[in-house]
């Protein structure tokens, strides 16, 4: 009897286990991406924020912010978590790498799952379902109406995204793949391309707000589309909570709620200048921070490289010669991604601003290594032996006697070399910095007036450049009459 009841009870256990077994084995689970959002307290988001109404920038209680249906979404699922939002603004090109690399936690940014990007991350269930259309100028808007209209013409889509692929495969068009919305929308009011494929939502906010484009009656055999979060591969549980929460917005109708809301953010009644000031003021400050820390530092790291150039210890000379060359002979976009997302590879959590300026201070360096190599070898070499027969040594000599006059030499070339930061430091707007050339994109995604930010932003660029010129023209006649 004893062992019958011990044969039951065992067997009863087996069940018990065989049933919530699974259960215990799960809460056990550790993802990573679910831990590390939990531990910091902050969920981060990343996002190209020129897409209204999915996302853009708008002046909400006199302050800047990144706004739309996708970022109420993240909101939501930020507050289900427990833990506050923080979004990061990227290219969109960039936001895969950035997702990648644990700059952010998940990508929410009317992304589509693709084959090609399903290989490297995961996705959400989808919160949105649209359909593709083709935008064409209102003058060609009969012309255009079958999909083989467009074959071989020119066609405007963003890189990387379920558009270009449309745009390849189904139109068989001659695809102008670029990275930002506005660039696409001016090239179309340009007669530089025929048409552009963007999504639904995006394209009537645009022709909403200009009559000179319409939409093309072509429908794709494909043009249905879903936007779901991009997530970090095998992040179950972070799945499984952010599928929860986009469950609570699709069963609870929130999107409409979030649509009426980016629209009225969107369509606010403000002259241009009183709405896009602020942002210029701002992209103009980060502009000539950029340049100055730039050149400051550069200036520095350039004297040690031209000095060891200089040297005759054939190791300093080969380190500083290897180096000159690396960085003048790549381009300046390249060394950015290297320093932002190869910093990551050494345990390194830089911020977009820091990279930039490390990346500027390594490419300015190289170029003003040179500067100051010329410099010094423009001296006549009797001023080194004159300080050496009055017994200095070689260091004393060029501290005290070389280089004096090669800062006078160089003054020129060194305040060309800031000028040209200036304008280089547009880069840096791929990874979200937000200097002048990022500010103007997002006047052009917030507005969708492609061309007037692009206008005036040119003439900041111009007067800051020519102002500086003449300030260094002034002090170079000085200098030259001393």
């Amino acid at each position: 009897m004893i062992n019958k009841c011990k044969k039951q009870l065992t067997i009863a256990l087996i069940f018990i286990f065989s049933l919530f077994g699974q259960t215990f084995v799960q809460a056990e689970t550790n993802d990573p991406t679910l831990k590390k959002v939990q531990d910091k307290g902050v969920l981060t988001v990343g996002l190209s924020a020129d897409y209204a109404p999915y996302e853009f920038h708008a002046t909400v209680d006199g302050k800047d912010k990144i706004v739309g249906m996708d970022i109420d979404i993240a909101q939501k699922i930020a507050d289900d978590m427990g833990v506050e939002l923080k979004v990061e603004e990227y290219g969109f090109d960039a936001l895969i790498g950035a997702l990648k690399t644990g700059k952010i936690d998940m990508i929410i940014s009317g992304m589509s799952p693709t084959p090609e990007r399903l290989k490297e991350v995961d996705f959400s269930n989808p919160y949105m379902t649209v359909e593709q259309r083709v935008v064409v100028r209102t003058s060609d808007a009969g012309k255009y109406d079958e999909l083989n209209s467009l074959e071989g013409l020119k066609v405007g889509a963003q890189k990387q995204s379920t558009q270009e692929e449309l745009a390849m495969n189904e139109l068989l068009a001659d695809t102008v793949s670029l990275q930002r919305l506005p660039d696409i929308i001016m090239q179309l009011q340009n007669n530089k391309i025929e048409g552009a494929v963007i999504e639904g939502p995006v394209a009537e906010a645009y022709i909403s707000q200009n009559s000179a484009l319409s939409f093309s009656d072509i429908k794709f055999k494909d043009g249905t589309k879903q936007t779901a979060v991009a997530i970090p591969k095998d992040s179950t549980d972070f799945a499984d909570s952010i599928n929860q929460s986009i469950k609570e917005v699709l069963d609870e109708d929130l999107m409409a709620g979030y649509k009426k809301d980016a629209y009225e953010l969107m369509f606010n009644e403000e002259s241009f200048l009183k709405k896009y000031l602020p942002y210029y003021v701002k992209g103009t400050g980060y502009t000539v921070f950029l340049a100055f820390v730039g050149v400051f530092f550069g200036s520095i790291l350039g004297a040690v490289l031209a000095l060891m150039k200089l040297s005759k210890n054939k190791l300093l000379k080969g380190i500083a010669f290897v180096y000159i060359e690396y960085v003048r002979g790549t381009p300046l976009l390249v060394q950015i991604f290297l320093v932002f997302f190869g910093s990551n590879v050494l345990g390194l959590e830089l911020s977009a601003l820091t990279a930039s300026c490390l990346a500027l201070i390594l490419n300015s360096g190289a170029y003003v290594a040179e500067i100051v190599r010329a410099g010094i070898n423009a001296v006549n070499k009797g001023q080194t032996e004159a300080a050496r027969s009055l017994g200095m040594n070689q260091a004393q000599a060029m501290r005290h006697i070389v280089l004096p006059q090669a800062i006078k030499n160089i003054l020129p070339a060194l305040g060309n070399e800031f000028v040209t930061v200036i304008k280089e430091s547009s880069v840096v707007s791929v990874i979200g910095v937000s200097e002048l050339m990022f500010q103007s994109g997002v006047v052009q995604g917030a507005s969708f007036k492609p061309f007037l930010p692009i206008m005036i932003t040119s003439l900041i660029y111009f007067v800051l450049t020519f102002t500086l010129s003449r300030i260094l023209g002034v002090a170079e006649r000085r200098m030259a009459n001393d």
